[in-house]
C-alpha cells in the first residue's frame, strides 16, 4: 500500500486531509466547485456525490453549518475520508458513507437534500481504452461505474423542488450536459467558464442547476487560473479563503 501523508486543504488554517499517492488526489476542480457554490440561509442538507478523500464536504464546512453527506464507493478512498473528517473533529456535520451512487437515493427520503454537489468522472469509458478499470485513478475519473445521467437521474430524486444541483465538468460536454438536465428537468442558474490562461481555450466549466426551477441563465465572468506561469489573483483568493 502507498504511504500517506497529511497535507494542509491549501491555505485553510486547521484544516488537514489525508491522501495517498496512488489515488486521485483532490484538484482544483473540486476546490473551484467548492467555491462555486453558495450555500443559502435555508440549506439543511447537502449531499456530496463522489466525494473522494472528502475535499468538498471540506471545503463546504466553512461556508455552512448544514449537514453534509459524502458517497464513496472506493472502500480505501472512503477509509482515508472517514479518518480526515475525524483527524479535522467535523463528525457532527460530515458523515460519510461507503456506497453506490447508484441507487444511492434508496437510502434516503425523496427530496431529502437542499444541495447536491458533484466532481464526476469527467471522461466516458470504453473498454477498449487504455486505462485499467480497477484503478483509483481510473475510477475517479472515467465513468467505469457510473454515467453522467445516472448521476443526474440520482440527484433528481434526492433534491427538493429548487433545490441545486452543482458540478465542475469538461467544458467539451458542455452541450450534452445541459442536454441531460433539461431532459431531467434542471434548469442551469449559473454557469462559469473556466481557462487554464488568457488566449486558451475554456477546459472547465462549473454550472448550477435548479431542480424543477423557472428559466433563467446568468453566465459569470470568466475564471483564469493561471496569469505569468503563475495562479491568477482569484484563484490564489479561492486557495487561501479570502486571505491576500
Amino acid at each position: 500500500m502507498a504511504k500517506e501523508v497529511i497535507h494542509d486543504l491549501l491555505g485553510y488554517d486547521g484544516i488537514k486531509i489525508i491522501q495517498r499517492p496512488d489515488m486521485f488526489n483532490f484538484s482544483l476542480d473540486s476546490t473551484l466547485l467548492a467555491d462555486f457554490v453558495i450555500p443559502l440561509t435555508k440549506t439543511k442538507k447537502i449531499l456530496d456525490l463522489g466525494t473522494g478523500n472528502a475535499p468538498i464536504p471540506l471545503f463546504l464546512s466553512m461556508k455552512t453549518n448544514a449537514k453534509i453527506i459524502g458517497i464513496e464507493i472506493q472502500k480505501d478512498v472512503y477509509d482515508l475520508a472517514v479518518r480526515t473528517i475525524k483527524l479535522n473533529k467535523l463528525e457532527n456535520q460530515i458523515t460519510i458513507l461507503n456506497e453506490d451512487i447508484k441507487g444511492i437515493h434508496k437510502k434516503f427520503e425523496n427530496s431529502e437534500f437542499d444541495l447536491v454537489t458533484c466532481n464526476p468522472p469527467f471522461f466516458k469509458y470504453k473498454e477498449s481504452s487504455h486505462t485499467n478499470k480497477h484503478d483509483y485513478k481510473t475510477i475517479a475519473r472515467h465513468e467505469v461505474f457510473i454515467t453522467l445521467e445516472e448521476i443526474i437521474i440520482e440527484a433528481k430524486r434526492l433534491l427538493t423542488t429548487k433545490g441545486s444541483l452543482v458540478m465542475v465538468h469538461r467544458t467539451e460536454r458542455l452541450i450534452e450536459i445541459i442536454n441531460l438536465l433539461s431532459k431531467h428537468k434542471f434548469s442551469v442558474k449559473r454557469l462559469r467558464l473556466v481557462y487554464p490562461k488568457h488566449g486558451e481555450e475554456s477546459n472547465m466549466v462549473l454550472l448550477d442547476a435548479s431542480n424543477n426551477g423557472l428559466p433563467g441563465l446568468k453566465i459569470l465572468e470568466p475564471l483564469y487560473v493561471h496569469e505569468n506561469d503563475s495562479y491568477t489573483k482569484e484563484v490564489l483568493r479561492i486557495f487561501n479563503f479570502g486571505k491576500e
